[in-house]
């Protein structure tokens, strides 16, 4: 069973699906600690409401030391709103995930979050949109994708 260690920024949906999946048997792991670097944001909250440590940390050497701490075996980024450094890449390479609101390579990267992702693929008239989750690089949504899922944009 996997140790997760679960980073957020806003209302932590990403992270509840996470966590129903853990306590369904769906994903075979366990969440040690969830960290935002908000101290507002309601994904605290709902780590709370699940007898699941929850950190507010801004400091990224902290952040990294809690994790370790944790024996963290997986880092999940789940609408983790700041770029994370190559050292932090680095302590956690291949085992640090995101959870991308769009197709990659199409509306990511820099600027690319939460509502804009969405705005932009209205914006250009994309008839497809989806998820992707992949590995954390250097790159801003540039590492190895593991899986993508499509959903058709309406009218």
């Amino acid at each position: 069973m996997l140790n997760i260690g679960v980073l957020v920024s806003g209302g932590g949906s990403n992270l509840q699906a996470i966590i129903d999946g853990c306590e369904k048997g769906e994903i075979k792991g366990n969440i040690k600690v969830v960290i935002s670097n908000k101290e507002d944001a309601f994904g605290l909250e709902r780590a709370k409401k699940h007898n699941i440590r929850a950190v507010f940390e801004k400091n990224e050497d902290e952040v990294i030391k809690i994790l370790k701490e944790e024996n963290v075996d997986l880092v999940v980024l789940a609408g983790y709103l700041k770029i994370i450094s190559p050292k932090f890449v680095s302590e956690f390479r291949n085992k640090m995930m995101n959870i991308h609101p769009s197709l990659i390579p199409s509306f990511c990267g820099d600027g690319f979050y939460g509502e804009r992702v969405h705005q932009a693929v209205i914006d250009y008239g994309a008839k497809v949109s989806g998820a992707t989750v992949h590995f954390v690089n250097e790159e801003a949504d540039a590492g190895p994708i593991i899986m993508q899922d499509t959903v058709k944009v309406m009218d």
